[in-house]
């Protein structure tokens, strides 16, 4: 999906007009307008604003140019999930899992490994496997570098 079709869909769900969803990002109606036909693109913090109206990434907005995963465990991140500052801004490097208001849940990759090969573990995928995979994920990732 294209960023004007995403735009649209959200507006419409939330039961917004063009002249509603323009007057909470403060811009104009003719503004969101031209978004929805994509004859222009939302800059950067209007993006941040229409992110916050939603409840929904950028990378969402942006019509998911990128596969997001998680910078702390290595799970792939969709709206849901995605973590949140304490000002309720979405911070699209972590899950809701690995970071919350601004603090860290984990304060070791063992703690987290750990916890992961104890929680993720199936008689299709044994603990041991999860704790080699997250063994060579985790070191990789940004959060523990």
């Amino acid at each position: 999906m294209e960023t004007k079709e995403v735009i649209a869909d959200l507006r419409k769900k939330n039961g917004l007009s063009q002249e509603d969803l323009a007057q909470k990002v403060m811009v104009t109606r003719q503004a969101v307008s031209r978004w929805e036909t994509g004859e222009t693109v939302p800059n950067t913090e209007t993006l941040k604003l229409l992110s916050k109206v939603f409840g929904v990434s950028i990378n969402t907005l942006l019509g998911q140019p990128q596969q997001l995963i998680c910078q702390c465990c290595g799970m792939p991140l969709e709206d849901a999930i995605i973590s949140r500052e304490p000002n309720g801004d979405l911070n699209e490097e972590y899950c809701k899992w690995c970071y919350t208001d601004g603090a860290f849940r984990y304060s070791s990759k063992e703690e987290l490994i750990d916890f992961c090969a104890e929680h993720l573990a199936t008689e299709e995928w044994p603990a041991e496997q999860v704790r080699a995979h997250m063994n060579a994920v985790v070191p990789e990732l940004k959060h523990w570098k």
